[in-house]
């Protein structure tokens, strides 16, 4: 009778609450499935299995604190309706009001946490930048969005790794690629994805006229060496020598590398490193972060097919965010959020960006379950 008193008051439909008492009770046997498997041996499985050990963990946890609050709910009610004392009944019906406030976004947790996991939200980052339309502005662009991304890591602690930054003539970038490393990082970043727009007044331009630049981010997951098969004899490795802007020679020996994925026809380069294993193994880097992004691309090409519907893949083809100089606006298209503080923006502050768009993707994916 308690449960169906409580699962009126907190929202909680039937099947729900049986599939949370189902989650819980496997809980012991995903334990010791965990300890049982021997991580020298098959670092995979235990990666795999501590991953979805964490993930039930979680649900068990919101469970549970949900379970303990509707019982002081429900025990505050059963000694209000025998208490005399005018005290008492003030200090009970505090209890209730109380509880009964924590339970919708418990309920909301507890929903969210049992949507689909992104496989790569845990992961460490490799982002990609590259000028698109705008010529040199657009390359002086690429160098301005590096700067805002290494500022928001710095701020939340995360570890900033440059591996290729490949100048343009004119002091922008052509290229830059760093990793990001931190837990959940991916699941942070990922939204970032898209072509971000530029409209300011060059340092270049003459009649001060506004220009329009792009550049295009990339957010990858890192791969492991666990996630992907890469059959040596796939790989064509080449060496030569590196250049900077221009096509000058920057160094003396063939330190530089290009490796070609053959089956797939992906090509990855680098040479910032002036040793020609250290290049090889940042090569190798970006190649399994592209190849494990071709793959869950694909897969979400396919699930996105069945139901109509793509969820959080990143891809855009048009402009994802506008920062605007003259109105000091940075304008996000997907959720229709506008700040007027471009300079914080830019040095680092785009906690509100992140936490928006991940919060319109969990309400997007909720309500997709829901249908």
């Amino acid at each position: 009778m308690k449960f169906l008193q409580t699962q009126v008051r907190s929202k909680l439909d039937k099947s729900l609450h049986e599939k949370l008492i189902t989650i819980e009770a496997s809980l012991p046997e995903i334990e010791k499935q965990l300890s049982e498997i021997d991580i020298s041996r098959d670092q995979k499985a235990y990666a795999e299995m501590a991953k979805k050990h964490s993930e039930v963990s979680t649900i068990v946890e919101l469970f549970v604190e949900w379970k303990d609050i509707n019982l002081e709910i429900t025990d505050a009610e059963e000694l209000l309706q025998t208490e005399s004392d005018e005290e008492m009944k003030k200090e009970f019906e505090g209890i209730i009001s109380e509880n009964k406030l924590k339970l919708d976004p418990l309920i909301q947790k507890i929903k969210i946490s049992l949507l689909p996991k992104d496989p790569s939200d845990d992961k460490d980052v490799l982002v990609e930048i590259r000028p698109g339309a705008g010529g040199e502005e657009a390359a002086i662009w690429v160098g301005d969005l590096y700067k805002m991304y290494t500022r928001f890591a710095e701020r939340n602690g995360w570890i900033v790794e440059p591996i290729e930054l490949t100048p343009s003539d004119q002091g922008g970038y052509s290229k830059i690629i760093f990793a990001i490393k931190s837990k959940g990082v991916f699941s942070r970043l990922k939204f970032e994805a898209g072509a971000h727009r530029v409209q300011r007044i060059p340092k270049t331009e003459s009649q001060g006229r506004v220009h329009t630049s792009i550049a295009t981010v990339a957010v990858l997951p890192e791969a492991e060496e666990v996630d992907l098969n890469i059959v040596d004899t796939d790989l064509k490795i080449d060496v030569y020598r590196s250049s900077g802007p221009g096509g000058q020679s920057v160094n003396t020996t063939d330190s530089a590398v290009r490796i070609t994925h053959i089956p797939t026809g992906l090509v990855v380069t680098s040479q910032d490193e002036k040793s020609q294993l250290k290049n090889k193994n940042q090569a190798m880097r970006i190649l399994r972060a592209r190849l494990l992004k071709a793959e869950q691309d694909k897969a979400a090409a396919e699930r996105a097919k069945d139901r109509k519907e793509q969820v959080g893949s990143g891809e855009r083809s048009d402009k994802i965010r506008t920062y605007n100089y003259k109105d000091n606006r940075v304008s996000d298209h997907r959720i229709n959020l506008t700040l007027k503080k471009l300079d914080q923006v830019l040095d680092g502050d785009l906690e509100e960006f992140v936490v928006g768009l991940i919060a319109d993707n969990e309400a997007a994916r909720l309500a997709n379950l829901e249908e």
